[in-house]
């Protein structure tokens, strides 16, 4: 006779375990201490054979039922469920170590030394309140575009469309990793390029994909146009200052012994650095022989001032660009801001220094001028290289495990 909920539910212990069958093979086991077994009893191979389904009431009769009759066509098929259950355990725990979360969690402990404590205190958060709930237990490997794009999309929805903006970015350094681990084949992040709406729509116009900005860095060497305005294009994207800081540049600010130019910002008050990388001394010299009795690296028409303010970005339409949509002068910094982060991994803390912005550190003071110099130097130089590389379309390593 086959079981009920009411029968199984009512089952009283004794002082031996007895069986309560349902049919099947199937049978609950009750325990002297009033747990109840679900188990199957079958034959595979010429032997006598259990196998457990679980303890009720967390599996009840029909999840029993339905694992039974599962079994049961195993075993019609010539397959032993006991062996079909060993490799799924195996699976699930494989799966379980090579999770979105447990990799994300090694990705964060390995790389948030290196951060400033705010910054990897946002990263962690942002992580463990919109990602984990929604994907961390789901295998990273098997993680799709789609599935990804769904859970960058609740924080979208509640309007926080930078913080979406920035789940996606922590996601994919978190597939990259994966990637180089050997734990993924690939980054779904960049797939997702357009799914998301811009967040630059008040910003300065900037071009943040490499591959553009390769198209772009040819279209500067080739352009036609007076030798300083070419320089000025030349160094623009690789110094990304402030384009008005960039043609007020003053010969004698500029050490070419350091290499280094110093200057003081105005719009923040402080006296900034910029650490030159070899292509930069080098047409900076260029320059010098044209322009280094006067007063300014980029003098204009009349040589006791800078080059006009509308100089690059009338250059820039010269070539073709929309300044209102695609690049402006200042839309390098965005440019150098989002490459540095997303594809060279750089530091948030340095890349702000060398942008000039203030950065508190943990006892409040803001902007140092020599503050983390030996990283921006070597940021700088490897900035430098990075533009030489989209210029000739050589393909070079952007991920890098320490």
């Amino acid at each position: 006779m086959k079981l009920n909920d009411m029968a199984v539910r009512k089952a009283k212990p004794e002082a031996k375990p007895y069986k309560m069958a349902d049919g099947g093979g199937m049978y609950l086991e009750v325990m002297p201490n009033a747990s109840k077994y679900w188990r199957l009893k079958y034959r595979f191979g010429g032997k006598e054979k259990r196998l457990a389904f679980g303890v009720y009431p967390d599996v009840p009769l029909s999840l029993a039922r339905q694992r039974r009759d599962d079994a049961r066509k195993l075993l019609a098929n010539g397959v032993d469920p006991a062996i079909v259950k060993q490799q799924s355990k195996h699976t699930n725990r494989e799966n379980a170590a090579n999770s979105f979360e447990v990799i994300a969690r090694e990705w964060f402990a390995k790389f948030s030394p290196q951060w400033a404590a705010s910054h990897s205190d946002k990263i962690i958060r942002r992580l463990e309140n919109d990602v984990f709930p929604w994907m961390g237990n789901k295998p990273i490997a098997e993680i799709t575009p789609p599935q990804l794009l769904a859970v960058i999309r609740r924080t979208e929805t509640r309007g926080a469309l930078d913080t979406a903006h920035r789940i996606k970015q922590n996601c994919g350094q978190v597939f990259r990793y994966a990637v180089a681990t050997g734990r993924a084949e690939r980054d779904p992040s960049q797939d997702l390029k357009d799914a998301i709406p811009s967040t630059r729509k008040n910003h300065f116009a900037s071009i943040t994909d490499p591959v553009q900005v390769g198209e772009l860095l040819r279209a500067i060497q080739g352009f036609r146009g007076t030798f300083v305005v070419q320089c000025a294009l030349r160094l623009a994207p690789m110094l990304f200052v402030r384009p008005g800081e960039l043609r007020r540049a003053e010969w004698k600010n500029i050490d070419f012994d350091k290499p280094e130019w110093r200057y003081f910002v105005t719009k923040t008050k402080t006296e900034h650095s910029v650490p030159l990388a070899t292509q930069a001394v080098a047409t900076l010299r260029e320059l010098r022989a044209l322009t280094g009795a006067g007063q300014y690296v980029f003098p204009g028409r009349d040589s006791r001032k800078p080059m006009s303010d509308a100089a690059i970005n009338a250059a820039l339409r010269r070539m073709g660009y929309d300044t209102k949509t695609e690049i402006t002068g200042h839309g390098f910094r965005a440019m150098a801001r989002t490459i540095l982060a997303e594809e060279l991994h750089q530091k948030p803390e340095v890349i702000e220094h060398q942008l000039a912005h203030k950065v508190p550190d943990v006892l409040g003071a803001a902007y140092n001028r020599t503050k983390f110099l030996k990283e921006r130097r070597e940021m700088m130089q490897l900035w430098a290289d990075y533009l030489d590389s989209l210029t000739t379309g050589a393909k070079i390593l952007t991920f890098k495990l320490n």
